[in-house]
């Protein structure tokens, strides 16, 4: 058995050109017996491959067993028995974590971890190299590495002759260790080795000739590596492709960069040997050092904070708070029920040991509420007793229909998933006080993976190819006809004038289509919190973020769910801002203090009002589908909220959900269920699955999936957009469900359904969380339409309207909305008495176009009793002249009495140039009166256009109102005909 422990996989961005999992699976075909993913700086790439290597061993042990019970093997036989040469091979590849480290002064370093201190290392060698620079680099030096040793091996690489872009190092001479290696030997004694690596370049014995002199002089061992930077020779064309991006020219241009052959790949232990005959050593210590490399990255689970406080262990900390919000949220006493599932959930949570998980979402909630930031949880978890009772969610677990087993689950062995939602302007104070509490060397954010997609594929390989930029403009701007079933690709080719069977078009494609998929950079998470007991830096490398006072890690959502690492995702939503700002008002104006919890329950009035589709703002049905559904959905209860934020989604549209269930809901037909299991299932949404939680009963009740099948179907749902794997389960499914009797039909219905939920399927628990929101804001905006109007335009941008259409609507339901006025409006927009008892929506200054905060501040401030011309603006609040210019197109000078080109005309006059007078210019004597200019007056067509341009909206008739008169000719008149130009005759 052979192993290879020098592998570039395209973590290192740009360079490497094959994704870890192609490397694990290459591995195992090829019977290896360990590999190394060792990218430049980064291990980034190292858990999908850690992933690829636990589905390939459960797919190997799934075979193995299948082959015992057909009779292909026999019955285990003793490590010393010699095996029949006829046994099949059954290869489980063991992932060996490690690094490439490329130094600022001295060759690259392949590091990898012997144990967990070795892996706590590693990380901190990173962490140090990418602080120090700025994000996407990494910095380092030879003595951070002897800083942070402890537990690593070594492989040292020679110069940079032979390496390809990132992964050379400095040129040091012929090998460069020499002058390095007395400090690395009082460091690292015996654990170093001298890389023996091939150039594919016919001069190959004489390298390894050299290099064994070398390794013999310096006393070092040498070890054998073909470090592949594909996993197979076809992958060759897009290596250079992806050079010639990343050296921003095009692949003719390459010259030496570009690779000269195919061969520089993952090799079997067969062609290993050829490759390495004489040097059979090299083998045997490459062989050794994997041995000794026995690091797993399972070893780094359950590295949670152990939220410890005030002499409590997590365990009776959380149960004493859960006791309090139980007395809190039940005042008059909690049901029995409720009492039961909070014992059962505590008591499971115990078992677990997820006490830490639970407190830490608490305290990061309970920083929120006493700062006023309004929040809501949400997520697998949010919707359990324990969650309500902590005060993470406002959701009843008695509206719905959740099992908490389904969240928490002895069986996965994994964290829950809560997702806590901020108001997004405020969600900032969150984080920084997670950074504070935490300390930065234990918090951090997670990273996104930017993949390449379409266009940016197109763009980046056209130009490494030499496309014109007419071309590829051509193809990118047609991208919604590519990416199919390759005739139709042709055609849209065709239709864009573009010839299909040009070679280099072709080629192009290839590598296009081939590219999708692989990372470009990474990015930072949207709200990703990875928190840990010990140092984060000892866990995952650490570094910048772009955003200052950002830190994140090098792995994603998906990698930290694949670890089982906490992570607490701290998001914003735009609505949350809406309803904080709505209250505080109401409270303001009103005496009225309500939270998300207090809200009156189940008033008709708003379901009245959501079934007539008078729902503009209200979050989550607002869209023109949801304003469609909602007078044929007809809610009436909190649950129809919860089905309706769920139903019109992709995932149950594309599934054909929608029109079955309102046809039953209806009484149009008839509610039945294939079963009385899946009855109890279907039960509340008239057999008819709606959630992601009911796709994954069907399968289990109905296929015959046990839980673990259940729960990869759960991932390949969630990941559907990423990976596309859903398909995968369809035969185990029909399979499935036709031995437990179902009908096949039936059978492939749902699972059209189950592949519906991969495009934005909801769990139930997130469609509840959603619905009390929806409730919130159309309760507000029912009661206080000018109110909600208000919160709306101060949260903006959010949602789907701009601030005309929220005007609008404002007005048709009574409000008085008063214009920009430069004595009257402040930054905000503000509710300010009427007159008759009631409130008026005065427009603020954050309506205005291109006016900053900072300068409608000092307007506000210095207007004391009221300003008087558009000069005396420019005296006492001290505003540029542009600022003035701006104020006056959008006529806020009106209430002095001034149109808006009078306003306008005296704005133009003050220049930055003229001085602020010492006196006003009224002394005798002093002072130039000018003229008076004789100014058209505008019309309503124009004052409409100039309030669009200036603010984007208009109090004045709607434009449309202008052009009735035309557009609706008199009776037995013919109605204009409208030409191509768009004019009418």
């Amino acid at each position: 058995m052979v192993a290879e422990l020098c592998i570039t996989s395209n973590f290192t961005f740009l360079t490497g050109a094959s994704h870890p999992e192609e490397y694990m699976r290459r591995a195992a075909m090829a019977g290896l017996e360990a590999i190394a993913i060792a990218d430049v700086n980064s291990v980034a790439g190292i858990v999908r491959a850690h992933a690829q290597a636990r589905e390939i061993s459960r797919k190997v042990r799934e075979r193995l067993a299948f082959d015992r019970e057909v009779g292909l093997i026999g019955p285990p036989r003793p490590d010393h028995a010699p095996k029949p040469d006829s046994a099949p091979i059954y290869a489980t590849p063991r992932l060996i974590p490690a690094a490439r480290l490329v130094f600022e002064d001295a060759p690259p370093v392949t590091a990898l971890p012997e144990t967990r201190v070795g892996w706590a290392s590693l990380c901190r060698v990173l962490s140090k190299g990418r602080l120090r620079a700025e994000k996407g680099r990494c910095r380092l030096t030879l003595a951070d590495l002897l800083d942070h040793g402890e537990g690593l091996q070594l492989i040292l690489h020679p110069g940079a002759q032979g390496d390809v872009g990132e992964l050379a190092g400095p040129p040091c001479g012929a090998s460069g260790w020499a002058r390095h290696l007395p400090r690395l030997t009082r460091r690292f004694a015996g654990r170093m080795q001298l890389a023996l690596t091939p150039g594919y370049d016919g001069e190959d014995a004489a390298r390894f000739a050299a290099r064994a002199e070398e390794a013999a002089r310096l006393s070092l061992p040498l070890v054998a590596t073909a470090a592949p930077m594909m996993h197979h020779g076809g992958r060759r064309r897009l290596a250079d492709v992806l050079s010639a991006v990343r050296l921003g020219c095009r692949v003719a241009e390459l010259g030496r960069a570009a690779l000269a052959n195919g061969e520089q790949r993952l090799r079997s232990a067969g062609e290993m040997a050829q490759l390495f005959k004489g040097y059979e050593a090299a083998l045997a210590q490459t062989e050794a050092l994997a041995a000794r490399c026995g690091f797993s990255l399972d070893e780094l689970r359950y590295e949670y904070p152990s939220e410890v406080a005030s002499g409590e262990t997590a365990s009776e900390r959380l149960r004493r708070l859960a006791h309090e919000g139980l007395r809190w949220r039940y005042p008059h006493g909690a049901p029995d029920k409720v009492r039961g599932m909070l014992e059962h959930e505590l008591t499971l949570i115990a078992k677990l040991n997820y006490e830490p998980y639970f407190l830490t979402v608490r305290d990061v909630v309970a920083f929120a509420r006493s700062r006023d930031i309004l929040c809501q949880g949400r997520g697998s978890a949010a919707n359990s007793v324990v969650c309500y009772c902590l005060g993470v969610t406002s959701v009843s677990p008695e509206i719905g229909t959740m099992v908490f087993e389904r969240f928490v689950s002895e069986a996965r062995d994994e964290p829950p998933d809560i997702d806590v939602d901020f108001e997004h302007e405020r969600r900032e104070e969150v984080i920084q006080w997670i950074y504070e509490r935490y300390g930065r060397h234990r918090a951090g954010l997670c990273a996104t993976v930017v993949h390449y997609r379409g266009k940016r594929a197109i763009r980046e390989v056209g130009r490494a190819m030499g496309l014109s930029e007419d071309t590829i403009t051509a193809l990118s701007s047609q991208l919604w006809g590519f990416f199919s079933a390759r005739g139709v690709e042709d055609a849209r080719m065709r239709e864009i004038g573009l010839d299909p069977r040009d070679p280099q078009l072709q080629r192009t494609m290839a590598l296009v289509h081939e590219i999708i998929g692989f990372p470009r950079h990474l990015s930072q998470h949207v709200g990703g919190f990875i928190i840990t007991e010990g140092r984060l830096d000892e866990l995952v490398p650490i570094e910048n973020a772009t955003m200052e006072d950002r830190t994140v890690i090098c792995w994603d959502k998906d990698d930290i769910d694949a670890l089982g690492i906490l992570k607490v995702d701290v998001l914003s939503l735009g609505m949350l801002t809406c309803i904080c700002k709505a209250f505080d008002l109401m409270e303001l104006h009103l005496g009225q203090r309500f939270t998300l919890s207090s809200l009156p329950p189940e008033d008709p009035a708003v379901y009245d009002m959501l079934c007539a589709a008078d729902s503009i703002g209200v979050f989550q049905v607002e869209s023109r589908a949801q304003m469609n559904f909602l007078p044929r959905m007809r809610p009436r209860n909190f649950y129809d909220l919860v089905i309706e934020v769920a139903i019109i989604r992709p995932g149950p549209i594309q599934g054909d959900m929608v029109h079955p269930y309102i046809r039953r809901r209806n009484g149009e037909e008839q509610v039945t269920f294939p079963s009385d299991a899946l009855g109890e299932v279907l039960g509340k949404t008239l057999g008819v699955p709606l959630f992601q939680e009911q796709a994954m009963q069907i399968a289990i009740i109905g296929a015959g999936f046990t839980p673990e099948e259940a729960d990869r179907l759960r991932r390949s749902l969630a990941t559907f957009k990423k990976h596309g794997s859903v398909s995968e389960f369809h035969d185990r499914f029909m399979r499935g469900m036709k031995k437990n009797g179902y009908d096949e039909d039936f059978a492939a219905r749902c699972f059209s359904q189950i592949e519906g939920f991969g495009s934005y399927g909801f769990p139930e628990s997130h469609a509840a969380s959603f619905a009390l929101l929806v409730y919130a804001s159309a309760w507000i905006k029912c009661h206080h339409p000018g109110v909600f109007a208000c919160a709306l335009l101060n949260s903006q941008p959010m949602g789907f309207y701009a601030p005309a259409q929220i005007v609008r609507d404002a007005r048709e339901h009574g409000v008085e909305v008063r214009p920009v006025d430069i004595n009257e409006s402040y930054w905000d927009n503000v509710m300010e008495p009427d007159g008759r008892g009631g409130l008026a929506l005065r427009l603020g200054f954050r309506q205005v176009r291109r006016l900053k905060e900072e300068d409608a501040r000092w307007i506000t401030a210095a207007r004391g009793n009221g300003y008087l011309t558009v000069e005396d603006v420019w005296r006492r609040a001290g505003v540029a002249p542009h600022v003035l210019t701006l104020l006056a197109e959008a006529d806020s000078f009106a209430g002095l009495g001034l149109k808006r080109r009078e306003a306008l005309w005296e704005a133009k006059a003050i220049t930055a140039e003229k001085p602020l007078p010492l006196f006003a210019g009224d002394m005798d004597g002093e002072g130039i009166v000018e003229p008076a200019a004789l100014l058209p007056e505008m019309s309503e067509g124009e004052q409409v256009v100039e309030d669009y341009v200036a603010m984007r909206l208009t109090l004045r008739r709607h434009p449309v109102a202008l052009l009735r008169d035309l557009l609706t000719p008199p009776i037995g008149v013919p109605a204009p005909q409208v030409q191509g130009s768009g004019s009418v005759r």
